[in-house]
């Protein structure tokens, strides 16, 4: 970690593989700007990153512009049907190719029109004629690894990505298992956050029902604490309990289609949920804008574009009381990171796996330490 001001001993001193005798990683991991500046490289530019649902790049020409790591990027449907995702930028002069969404017959720069066909090669460049040696097919716009995974898009930086479907096992067989009607389901609502407090302390909260007893207590009238699961898989956890008790305080469930609680924690910043109620799915994306501040979106999908009353109660629930109850509990251990008090903390584990086990937790923190370390001399 050369011109890093990281001590790396320091942040992982007392992690053991054993979730049962093992320390979590330190607060300077969550405090450090270095650290994230390390982590954009060795976690967010060589890990599987959300992009959006497949229905927004169905025909050729579809495209959909979005930004991961600091970097503007498209993906883009082309003229044979297959998903391609590119660099936002003309070879010429560097300028922005596309904005927003939408669909294109061929990518023109908005600055000096270089026109690009749908897989990125360059069709045309004005006045090209006139300079030597030019040669359109030394033109080609920068890839990177797009794949289409349970109808949701997701693009990878690094060179050497391994497929996602490799990198996840039994994820998408899972997630078909417990949510069959997927592929008939559409965007119909989205929710944004902006939290004072680190990405991983975000992911820490998410992958633990711990606190849930005691800080949502409404979620644990819908959800039977008792024989919540978690397992932890490779690159993800799954965390599913029985749930759909009409007698909750969270919202109203009567005659509901999906009666448990199904949430798919993938790493390292991507979780995928089933929650009781009409058939339905949500992607909730953490990106981190610094170190102590973090961006949150929650999508969700129905049978149709927009909720009903009772799905509306639900993302009311999820809206105003469970995730100001999560927020709050994120930036009030954010603050105390910085304590001179707090150094480091103990997993809580329940051998059995239960929902009130922090196992998951160690298992993250464990995914970070394999990814500071392969790239530490990066």
């Amino acid at each position: 970690m050369s011109g890093m001001t990281i001590d790396f001993d320091q942040i992982t001193q007392g992690f053991d593989p054993i979730a049962t005798r093992s320390w979590s990683l330190s607060g300077q991991a969550y405090t450090n700007p270095d650290v994230l500046a390390f982590e954009r490289k060795a976690v967010f530019a060589r890990s599987w990153q959300f992009v959006c649902h497949i229905e927004k790049l169905r025909n050729p020409g579809d495209y959909v512009v979005f930004e991961i790591n600091g970097q503007s990027l498209f993906a883009i449907r082309d003229e044979n049907g297959d998903l391609k995702a590119f660099y936002n930028v003309c070879l010429h002069r560097a300028h922005e190719l596309l904005s927003g969404e939408g669909n294109t017959r061929s990518i023109v720069c908005p600055y000096h029109a270089w026109n690009y066909r749908l897989d990125g090669k360059l069709r045309s460049a004005r006045r090209a004629d006139l300079i030597e040696n030019f040669d359109v097919d030394q033109f080609c716009l920068k890839g990177v690894a797009i794949e289409e995974f349970c109808t949701f898009v997701f693009v990878n930086l690094s060179a050497d990505a391994a497929p996602l479907a490799d990198e996840t096992g039994d994820l998408a067989k899972e997630i078909h298992d417990w949510a069959p009607d997927l592929d008939q389901l559409t965007h119909a609502y989205r929710l944004t956050y902006t939290i004072k407090s680190n990405w991983k302390t975000v992911i820490d909260n998410f992958l633990e029902c711990y606190h849930c007893p005691i800080s949502h207590r409404d979620f644990v009238s819908l959800v039977d604490i008792d024989n919540y699961k978690v397992k932890t898989h490779g690159i993800y956890s799954s965390h599913i309990a029985p749930a759909g008790k009409t007698d909750n305080t969270a919202y109203a469930i009567d005659g509901a289609d999906v009666t448990d609680h199904a949430v798919w924690w993938m790493w390292p910043n991507t979780c995928l949920l089933r929650y009781p109620g009409a058939p339905s799915f949500m992607i909730l994306n953490v990106t981190p804008i610094d170190h102590e501040t973090t961006f949150e979106t929650y999508d969700f999908y129905f049978t149709e574009p927009k909720p009903s009353d009772a799905q509306m109660e639900a993302i009311t629930y999820i809206d105003e009381v469970l995730q100001v109850e999560d927020i709050g509990l994120c930036e009030s251990v954010q603050r105390g990171m910085s304590s001179p008090a707090f150094e480091r903390g103990r997993f809580m584990v329940d051998p059995e796996g239960g929902g009130m086990s922090e196992h998951a937790v160690h298992h993250f923190h464990g995914l970070l330490i394999d990814a500071y370390r392969a790239n530490m001399s990066s």
